[in-house]
């Protein structure tokens, strides 16, 4: 047994070896995890370690608690609307893809290693889910830069396929070992693991996010962990009940995240931090558990596999899943290829060896090769495959700086990075002649290496990291601004006033937000206004409408003009027929998803 000290001792090695790998990786193209795993081999009980490490319990916990927080660190990170454009596709994939792809591969394995039928599916049902680990790794912080709805659908899908997974996995355990027979007694346990699990997910996100806000904490460090106490809960309440502990822990995260909890910032950080440490110590953990004399054993049969899984079985279930979701060819062959497997099988794969099944000891080794291929070939050739199928997106800059709000109490502000593309309304505009709304600030200019501090003579450029600092109700408008040209288009929220400067030129309203008003572009919106009202009707809540905006008058100065006012996008009216005549021009408002233009978003 060895000592606390050795250890902690070991634990301080494996943590700094990690980080050195994780450099090492980024140089040669290696995925980090790989690294990771084949380090755990190194200094198990056949390497230059002799770390001696053989209890499948221990491992399995080391590996849940892990995943619980990687999921939860997830969750926190993945906004509403990836969800909203990719949960119909991913749902599908996490369910009936999961299963097609545990068919396919169990029916493989059982020929190749002349295992049984139901310890064949076992096997496929252990490696059939995508890992969210590797999954979130990879895509945010391995390089690999590609459409937003393939990477959300990516995410969410590895984020929500591990109930599917357990449930196979778990069910044909019970099966094997006689403790429930094929049935109703299986489709129970999985309803049970879908239903429970996301009940008890929102609930906990729900409420948990209302006592971030409320409850009041003197000392910043206690919010994240608060919030990992929340995950922690979400996932053994949901266990107690039967219910999936990946998937509750998983929507808590998402609903948290959301909601815009006190000290966000500071849970962000503190939970980027732990899911690294998660990684490196569940992967080198795992890595000492292998016996590579072993792997030597099953390594042709496993590759055998591995190809049946990677060319046949997830690309049969991506077709079948994805067609109807109007992906192209290029964008389901990637999906197909980026089954990334990792700790999850890794950690199923010890469940036959807890239950002392028969061949439970071959299945391990294999799942374990199979996850050393998948780490290698695929996310080694991730961004080769990207790059070929021209499914990858140019990737941008972080800045070399960035601002902070760190406060203990509810803010309403946003601390936004906006990076300026080409085709951006707001490149090669100065300042003072963009119509930002009333109350925005723009706080800092990055450029290259240097930092500018702007004034109104300050021209922006492409390539231009511009922190802007607003309040969330106003930043769909400032959003629009600084979209590239190539971003979704959405609509602004109808009848949301945006506060407005009086002294903001027509043109440079029209230029910067799509507007056709049909008058004198010199005129200031305040001449606007005045030019259309009454002398008796000039007054604070004086409205002037146009076809799709609605200009209202908030503040006059002591020289009449008008220094403060709204304006409202108002709905679209049917459209006319061709011969119908107007008085006034039409207003074409192209509007962008909010999130696009984002480089990152700090909340205050």
């Amino acid at each position: 047994m060895l000592s606390i000290e050795t250890l902690i001792l070991i634990t301080g090695t494996l943590l700094l070896l990690g980080i050195a790998s994780n450099k090492f990786s980024a140089r040669m193209g290696v995925p980090v995890l790989f690294v990771f795993l084949v380090i755990g081999m190194l200094a198990g009980s056949e390497g230059i370690g002799g770390i001696e490490f053989e209890n499948y319990s221990i491992a399995y916990g080391i590996g849940t608690v892990a995943l619980c927080l990687i999921l939860f660190d997830g969750g926190v990170r993945t906004p509403y609307h990836s969800i909203r454009s990719a949960w119909k596709p991913a749902s599908l994939l996490a369910t009936l893809g999961v299963f097609i792809t545990a068919v396919v591969t169990g029916l493989a394995a059982s020929w190749i290693l002349g295992l049984s039928l139901m310890q064949g599916l076992l096997l496929g049902s252990i490696v059939g889910s995508t890992d969210a680990s590797v999954v979130f790794a990879v895509l945010r912080g391995g390089g690999v830069n590609i459409r937003p709805r393939l990477a959300n659908t990516l995410e969410v899908e590895s984020g929500s396929n591990d109930p599917m997974a357990i449930f196979l996995t778990v069910g044909l355990i019970q099966v094997l070992t006689g403790a429930v027979p094929i049935g109703a007694g299986l489709l129970v346990l999985f309803l049970n693991q879908i239903v429970v699990g996301t009940i008890v997910g929102l609930l906990v996100g729900w409420a948990g996010s209302w006592m971030l806000n409320h409850i009041q904490l003197h000392a910043a460090g206690l919010y994240p962990v608060m919030a990992t106490g929340l995950g922690l809960f979400s996932f053994g309440f949901a266990a107690a009940f039967g219910g999936s502990g990946f998937l509750a822990v998983y929507l808590t995260g998402i609903v948290i995240g959301n909601r815009r909890p006190v000290f966000h910032r500071g849970i962000l950080l503190f939970h980027d931090a732990l899911a690294w440490i998660c990684q490196i110590l569940m992967f080198t953990a795992l890595g000492i558990l292998s016996f590579p004399s072993r792997l030597f054993a099953v390594a042709i049969p496993a590759l055998l596999i591995s190809m049946v899984l990677f060319f046949v079985a997830r690309p049969i279930a991506v077709f079948l899943c994805g067609w109807a979701f109007r992906f192209s060819a290029r964008e389901l062959t990637f999906l197909s290829w980026v089954g990334l497997k990792g700790a999850v099988p890794i950690t199923l794969a010890t469940f036959p060896m807890l239950a002392g099944m028969p061949a439970a000891e071959v299945i391990f080794d294999t799942v374990f090769f199979v996850v050393l291929v998948s780490a290698l070939v695929q996310g080694w050739t991730l961004p080769a495959v990207a790059r070929y199928l021209k499914v990858d997106i140019p990737s941008r800059r972080p800045p070399p700086v960035t601002l902070e709000i760190s406060s203990l109490r509810n803010v309403d502000g946003d601390i936004v990075d906006y990076f300026v593309d080409k085709g951006c309304k707001a490149e090669g505009c100065l300042i003072r002649d963009l119509a930002i709304p009333e109350g925005v600030v723009i706080a800092l200019i990055v450029r290259e290496e240097q930092t500018i501090l702007p004034q109104g003579r300050t021209r922006i450029h492409n390539g231009d990291h511009v922190i802007v600092v607003l309040r969330p109700q106003v930043r769909a408008m400032v959003d629009r601004l600084f979209a590239s040209h190539d971003s979704t288009v959405v609509s602004l929220p109808h009848q949301m006033e945006f506060p407005l400067r009086g002294s903001i030129r027509v043109s440079d309203l029209e230029q910067c937000y799509g507007l056709q008003l049909g008058r004198d572009a010199d005129e200031t919106l305040s001449e606007l206004i005045l030019g259309r009202l009454k002398e008796a009707d000039v007054k604070p809540g004086a409205e002037v409408s146009f076809d799709q905006v609605a200009f209202h008058v908030r503040e006059i100065a002591e020289d009449g003009t008008i220094e403060n006012l709204g304006m409202t996008i108002l709905p679209q009216p049917a459209p006319a027929p061709e011969h119908a005549s107007t008085t006034e021009a039409a207003v074409a408002i192209e509007t962008t998803d909010s999130s696009s233009p984002s480089e990152a978003d700090d909340s205050a």
